[in-house]
């Protein structure tokens, strides 16, 4: 120390130079280190709080839409980190330097700090006496003013005296409470490098000496032990920092040994003074305290006269000599000694700041960003798996789309083909039925039993039962006939279809679309309405003597016109064997001639008869007939003929009728429903064509689902394939992002921390 005083004794103005080249110095000040530092760590911790906050919000919209990517805890994780990097940026910004001063009442604490300073901030001198925690910092807007914690309401700065004055009856503060003195950055160099100085009440005036440290002393970077050089240590001073090792790790003390400017008038205990205050100052750091080395307790230990300092820098700001501020003799080297602890402050101070303000941060953030890199490699990987579980999901669908879509064809064309050859065979079963129905058809009408009576009335309501009657027999008939067989057909058939189509559906989904398609037991129904079919049926119930004249005639002519074309066709076909160019027209007109001829005698002889008025021509017959036959077999004959009239028209009854009436029935009905037996049994086979194809349709709905779900199932999963590129693109963005960010803390720890 006394070696660093003697060359700078060597220039002949030492304070000018000072002052001088105060600005070159402060330019190359070591406390511009932390505002570089604090500067480049801030931007570090902007970048980073930028990037983990758009990892977290790109891993949150990445992980709505394809939430089985990203565990909970990877999410929770960069959730976390995003206010945790928020909190430390915000701590960063309002980091700075800062330095408190603690010793004895009157020491010279405040006066220390007024002398830093270079003015009058703090109230100092005789009555004086700090009684709270004044912190001082600059002000953002260069204006000065003061500010009670607890409160935002801004003070005058000359009302610190007021309130800090420990000596006011009307002390409105007590000495746990801090208030913030905010002075002009560009009034003070320190204040500007973001150095607060806390200066703080005397510790010998409380004992709650840990509730000071934990409130305003946990955060500090250097602690000044402001002594007086008229006394030695006190007990008091050493158990205050006593107290500080214990609860921080080797803290930076430097000790002011003040009023230094009293030895002046006694030089010749001067060096021994000097030298007991040094052994008792470093034996305190070393031995007792142990934060430091002796060699290093050699720059922590100064002899000062802060007010002769204050007088000086006051005076130059005035534009006065700075030795007009001095006390004593000697004013020149103790003013140089404050000066080499203001260097060597700010060497100890800025390294100290930088090391415990920022190195925690940037190995949190080193921490973070290494934690935020295995997250981002974790997810790409993850990411690169699921891509190609998701592509090889994608072509399994295609070719399962694509067999299900052509097996679907050709099994749709085999059992359309089926279906043809099976409505073709119900078609020709059907009619073959209903011909044999229509052949029994009397027998079915016989059956029926419903009053009958001749009267119309009555008659049309038996006409409407038996069509009802005969259209629900033959139903029924053919039904006996039809439905086992076509329903077992048609159950094989749908069985069929079912086995052939179950094999397109997926396997979880086949029992549950399978189980119940509708198969409901199916029934012809044969429409055959006689009632509409019926409708001209009209009966003819007079009666009808089987062996009348009429009826005689009418079977003469069919027996006649049958011998007749018979012989005729014999006899002409002989004779047009041999002329080849007689047509068969002539043949026809031949063969008529004939009949004409031989029906020519009797048809006139009764067409005559027939048509004398009354029973005239019946004599006239009966004449013509004895005259032939004689009158006694013509007696015999008349009476036989009586007979059987009378025999007839006693049973002509209503049974009678009955009987005629479902004869002549039976007739019509026949040969009315040989007209509609190719319509029917169409319209069966219709039938049947609309069960299997509307049951194959069904099935074909299934399988074409069973295809759409495939279908979306494709588009779902190249959604997610593309929501997994995305993440893999930005998962190998954010890990390169997480890699410079990396690469500029190791450069910040490099530039500030290394060493």
């Amino acid at each position: 120390m006394a070696s660093n005083i003697n060359r700078t004794l060597e220039y002949s103005n030492p304070m000018n130079i000072s002052h001088n080249l105060s600005t070159d110095e402060k330019i190359s000040s070591p406390l511009q280190n932390f505002g570089k530092a604090k500067k480049q760590i801030n931007n570090i911790f902007v970048d980073l709080l930028c990037y983990v906050a758009e990892a977290s919000e790109r891993i949150k919209d990445v992980n709505d839409k394809c939430p089985d990517v990203i565990n909970t805890n990877e999410l929770k994780s960069i959730i976390d980190y995003e206010f945790k990097v928020k909190g430390i940026s915000e701590v960063l910004t309002r980091d700075h330097m800062k330095v408190a001063f603690f010793g004895r009442t009157s020491n010279g604490k405040s006066t220390v700090v007024n002398a830093m300073l270079g003015d009058k901030v703090l109230p100092s001198g005789i009555g004086h006496t700090t009684n709270c925690f004044l912190q001082v910092e600059g002000s953002q807007n260069g204006d000065a003013y003061l500010v009670i914690e607890g409160s935002n309401e801004r003070q005058n700065v000359e009302s610190v005296s007021h309130l800090a004055h420990a000596l006011n009856h009307e002390k409105q503060l007590n000495e746990k409470e801090l208030v913030h003195v905010y002075w002009p950055k560009d009034r003070c160099v320190l204040l500007r490098d973001d150095v607060v100085l806390v200066d703080s009440p005397g510790v010998d005036v409380t004992p709650h000496l840990d509730d000071w440290i934990d409130n305003h002393c946990i955060d500090a970077d250097v602690f000044v032990l402001v002594a007086n050089a008229e006394s030695t240590l006190m007990v008091t001073e050493k158990n205050f920092f006593h107290k500080v090792s214990s609860k921080l790790s080797k803290p930076n003390i430097f000790i002011l040994n003040n009023r230094w400017d009293a030895s002046a008038n006694e030089s010749e205990f001067l060096d021994p003074v000097r030298k007991q205050h040094t052994e008792r100052a470093t034996d305190f750091l070393v031995k007792e305290l142990k934060v430091c080395t002796a060699e290093e307790a050699s720059t922590r230990i100064f002899f000062i006269s802060a007010k002769e300092v204050l007088q000086a820098r006051v005076q130059e700001r005035k534009g006065l000599a700075s030795n007009s501020g001095a006390l004593a003799e000697g004013f020149s080297i103790r003013y140089m000694e404050f000066e080499e602890f203001e260097r060597r402050f700010e060497e100890c101070i800025s390294k100290s700041a930088i090391k415990t303000k920022f190195l925690n941060h940037s190995q949190e953030g080193k921490h973070l960003i290494k934690d935020m890199l295995k997250i981002m490699d974790i997810i790409y990987n993850r990411s690169q798996e699921q891509k190609n579980l998701k592509l090889n999901e994608i072509e399994k669908c295609q070719e399962k789309l694509n067999y299900t879509e052509q097996s679907l064809i050709s099994i749709t064309k085999e059992m359309k083909t089926k279906i043809h050859q099976m409505v073709n065979d119900v078609e020709k079963k059907v009619s073959k039925a209903l011909s044999l129905e229509i052949r029994r058809l009397s027998v079915l009408v016989n059956e029926f039993s419903f009053p009958f009576h001749s009267d119309p009335l009555v008659l049309n309501a038996y006409k409407k039962e038996l069509h009802s009657y005969v259209e629900s027999g033959l139903g029924s008939n053919l039904r006996a006939r039809l439905s086992t067989a076509l329903a077992l057909n048609i159950d094989e058939s749908q069985k069929e279809m079912i086995e052939k189509m179950s094999a397109l559906l997926p396997e979880e989904k086949r029992n549950i679309r399978l189980r119940n398609p509708q198969r409901e037991p199916f029934e012809v129904f044969y429409r055959l309405n006689c009632d509409n079919l019926c409708r001209d049926f009209h009966e003819h119930l007079e009666f009808k003597f089987s062996w009348g004249l009429s009826k005689l005639f009418g079977r003469v002519r069919s027996f006649s016109t049958s011998w007749s074309y018979y012989y005729s066709r014999t006899i002409m076909s002989s004779q047009f064997n041999n002329q080849s160019n007689v047509s068969i027209n002539t043949f026809n007109r031949l063969h008529g001639v004939t009949m004409e001829r031989n029906l020519s005698v009797i048809s006139r002889i009764l067409l005559t008869s027939l048509g004398t008025p009354g029973a005239m021509g019946l004599f006239i017959f009966a004449g013509f007939m004895i005259k032939t036959v004689g009158w006694r077999l013509m007696v015999v004959n008349g009476a036989t003929y009586g007979c059987l009239y009378l025999y007839e028209r006693m049973s002509w009854t209503t049974k009678a009728k009955e009987r005629e009436f479902k004869r002549q029935y039976v007739r019509h009905a026949t040969s009315k429903l040989r007209m509609i037996v190719e319509l029917t049994s169409t319209n069966c086979s219709y039938q049947v064509q609309q069960k299997l194809s509307t049951f194959l349709a069904q099935l074909c709905e299934l399988v074409d689902m069973s295809a759409t779900d495939l279908i979306d199932e494709m588009k779902s999963l190249d959604g997610k394939l593309r929501i997994l590129s995305k993440l893999t693109e930005v998962s190998k963005m954010l890990r390169n992002k997480g890699a410079v960010l990396k690469a500029d803390l190791k450069q910040f720890e490099d530039t500030f921390l290394s060493k």
